[in-house]
This record gives structure tokens, C-alpha cells and sequence, in this order.
């Protein structure tokens, strides 16, 4: 198996939306994705990126990727958001998640971000022992929030 971390590039923006498909299916909420391709690629490509991510290829095939963006603390200054870490159901197991985790912190580091932050359903027992061999800190203090224009 020749895997390959790499930064997205336009040309990903097909498949990433697949694999978003497929992480909706096993949140199970796929009616939730209701992004376009066009809006999807303009916002990670386009004249005023929005997010960036990075891609697990397995053979030139992308089974995964991590994707974030910058959120600003106004107690912590600029710090990575992890907006989604998927692994395609098929290749879990292969430590394709670990090396996408360690390329965004090392990605965190070369920004000097001041750390990342992430969201994880209280039901994803694997996704959340994953992140605890990390070390990572869970707040159960706080409710999620949102609206929809």
C-alpha cells in the first residue's frame, strides 16, 4: 500500500465531496449536505479561501482527508478549526487518520497557531478514543449553537 499526505488541490474537490457524502451517511444525516461542487471548490479554491485541507491517497486514490480553517479566540489569538477528519469506511484501520492528524499539527505549528480545536459526536466511540490517545481535552461545559440564514 503506497500512501501519500499531500495538500488538496481543486482537481480533490469531486471526491472530498464524496467522502463528505459518505461521512453524512454514517452520522447518519445525509440529507444534511447541501453543498454545491461549485460552492464547495470556490470556497476552498476560489479568490478568498475559506479552508484547506489535506488528503490521504492510498495508490493515487484519495481515501481521506482533513479539512480546516482559522477561527480567531479572542482569548487564545488564531487556532486551527478541524472541520472534518474522514477516512473512507474501507480504509479505517490503516492509520490514514493518525498521519492526517500529525500533518495538521504539524501544519498548526508551522502557522504558529495557537492550537486547534474540533468537534466530536458523543456517540463515535472510535473517533473519540482516537482522539484521546492524543491527549485531547473534552468540554462537556458547552452546548453547540447555530443558525441558518
Amino acid at each position: 500500500m503506497n500512501i501519500t499526505i499531500r495538500r488538496a488541490v481543486k482537481e480533490d474537490c469531486p471526491r472530498l465531496l464524496e467522502l463528505v457524502h459518505e461521512l453524512a451517511v454514517y452520522e447518519k444525516a445525509p440529507e444534511e449536505v447541501t453543498v454545491t461542487l461549485e460552492h464547495f471548490t470556490a470556497s476552498g479554491f476560489g479568490p478568498n479561501p475559506v479552508w484547506w485541507a489535506f488528503v490521504a491517497e492510498v495508490d493515487g486514490i484519495v481515501q481521506g482527508f482533513a479539512l480546516y480553517y482559522i477561527r480567531y479566540s479572542t482569548w487564545k489569538g488564531q487556532r486551527m478549526y478541524l472541520e472534518d477528519l474522514i477516512v473512507t469506511e474501507s480504509m479505517r484501520g490503516n492509520g490514514l487518520g493518525k498521519l492526517l492528524f500529525d500533518r495538521l499539527i504539524e501544519e498548526g505549528k508551522e502557522k504558529k497557531f495557537h492550537g486547534m480545536v474540533w468537534q466530536v459526536l458523543d456517540w463515535n466511540e472510535p473517533a473519540i478514543n482516537f482522539y484521546k490517545k492524543y491527549n485531547a481535552s473534552f468540554d462537556a461545559g458547552w452546548m453547540n449553537c447555530s443558525i441558518t440564514f
